[in-house]
């Protein structure tokens, strides 16, 4: 097998390890008495809400789940267990030439974690989202009762429904998942937009033969687009941004590059995104001692969950007399014909550069059909951008929350949907009216009856 591929397969988890774990875990979960609230503990997380809401669940260990069970590289499927992280899983099946169909851009999302609430790549545009890969799930209901949801049968309401939940309705213990073929090495071209015509070029790269699409816009007048296309070829040689260098900084130096397919589906992790310089781990000096083994994701978010629980940067700002800062951290996904729109509003009002764009549509089988998702409700076969935008700006004066509540009213506006990893702000009615209350309510009702796990809006925004 080609060096542009990890040909060492970590250790899969046998069915019946995996059997006995559930086994154990429903145990535990049963003998938790009536009343007390219960969560599974993750040892990562990649939610933007540090709040204090759970704080006192009940934690159940889950590190027996964190695994593959097994890789079918003939039907091109994968049995996981629901804590397994995209970084492991991907080890796993590239040893096999496959790839999950989306691979989420951090590596400590887990598969469980990217199925009930969203994920998104520069696949999106083929493959949709995560969810949408699943064939079946093992879910732990919030009563204790093991099931398996399939897209028909008898769980089928919860199978449409488990997506954008956010484990409100149960946990994902077994997935199995469709898997994608793929090559050595990713040969990416960047393709700078002229002004004005950000849409007509998203639709001609979405509608050609680019196996990823996604781009920055840096300015108003600078923005790219990332045509990417699955090769045996390594060109005239593979880069390396796991250490001096900086991927999203390449963007605008070269026209041509190549990764290897494990590089290139991590290519946003090493700096997260642009996000590391606010912690100074892209300046020279500072690079060069920042071992590389800690330049990723999980260890930048760490350092903000650390700063968000001391309010030491606040505290900093308040001794030195400057304004306090908003984080305006948010995945939106918005029509593409919209997205100007989007994007001069956002611009002007905000002000945040640069800022990620992912296009995306619902998946499309092989039928021409697309099934819809009713707590995120988007429609079929309709192209939408993903915009990404993570960073902080000075509060409006007497509204702490103004930017992220203009950004929520400007998606509703413009018929778009937001993700809900990071912080909400809507009032309880628009929340449901956005996120399809009554078909919540009607999963809630006949999956969590006695409320032993919180609703979703309760989860997302820690308010009764």
């Amino acid at each position: 097998m080609s060096a542009g591929l990890h040909v060492t397969s970590p250790p899969t988890v046998p069915r019946a390890v995996h059997d006995a774990a559930v086994a154990e875990l429903v145990r535990q979960y049963r003998a938790v008495p009536p009343g007390e609230r219960v969560r599974l503990g993750k040892r990562t997380s990649n939610l933007f809400r540090f709040g204090t809401a759970g704080a006192d669940d009940r934690r159940l260990d889950t590190s027996a789940f964190t695994g593959v069970i097994e890789v079918d590289p003939v039907a091109r499927t994968a049995q996981v267990q629901g804590m397994t992280t995209y970084e492991h899983l991907v080890d796993v099946t590239l040893a096999h030439g496959l790839m999950p169909l989306v691979v989420p851009q951090l590596k400590t999302i887990t598969l469980g974690g990217a199925v009930t609430g969203l994920g998104i790549e520069s696949t999106s545009f083929r493959h949709g989202l995560p969810h949408e890969s699943v064939r079946e799930m093992d879910v732990l209901l919030p009563s204790g009762e093991l099931v398996t949801a399939r897209p028909d049968g008898e769980h089928a309401d919860l199978f449409a429904g488990f997506a954008n939940s956010y484990a409100t309705l149960g946990y994902a213990l077994r997935l199995e998942i469709d898997l994608l073929p793929v090559m050595p090495y990713v040969r990416l071209e960047h393709h700078r937009v002229p002004t004005g015509k950000l849409v007509e070029a998203i639709e001609e790269a979405c509608s050609g033969p680019a196996d990823f699409v996604d781009g920055v816009v840096f300015t108003r007048d600078e923005q790219y687009l990332t045509l990417a296309y699955l090769t045996e070829d390594p060109g005239p040689g593979v880069s390396d941004y796991t250490g001096q260098q900086v991927f999203y900084k390449s963007v605008r130096e070269r026209t041509v590059d190549h990764l290897t397919i494990h590089d290139y589906l991590w290519r946003w992790d090493t700096d997260w995104f642009w996000c590391s310089a606010a912690l100074g781990a892209q300046h020279p000096l500072v690079r060069r001692v920042w071992p590389g083994r800690l330049r990723r994701s999980d260890v930048y978010r760490r350092i903000v969950a650390l700063d968000r629980r001391t309010r030491f940067s606040s505290r900093i700002r308040s001794l030195l007399r400057q304004p306090q800062e908003e984080p305006v951290i948010q995945d939106v996904e918005i029509p593409v014909g919209r997205l100007p729109e989007f994007l001069d509003a956002f611009q002007r009002d905000v002000g945040i550069e640069p800022v990620w764009l992912c296009p995306l549509r619902l998946r499309v089988m092989e039928d021409g059909s697309s099934r819809t998702w009713p707590l995120y409700p988007m429609q079929p076969h309709e192209l939408y951008v993903n915009v990404g935008f993570w960073s902080t700006v000075p509060e409006v004066p007497g509204d702490p929350e103004g930017h992220n509540r203009r950004v929520e009213g400007l998606v509703a506006e413009l018929g778009g949907h937001k993700s809900l990893y990071s912080t909400v702000h809507y009032d309880e009615p628009e929340f449901w009216q956005h996120y399809n209350g009554p078909a919540y309510r009607t999963l809630k009702d006949r999956y969590d009856p006695d409320g032993r796990l919180p609703d979703l809006y309760t989860k997302v925004t820690g308010r009764p």
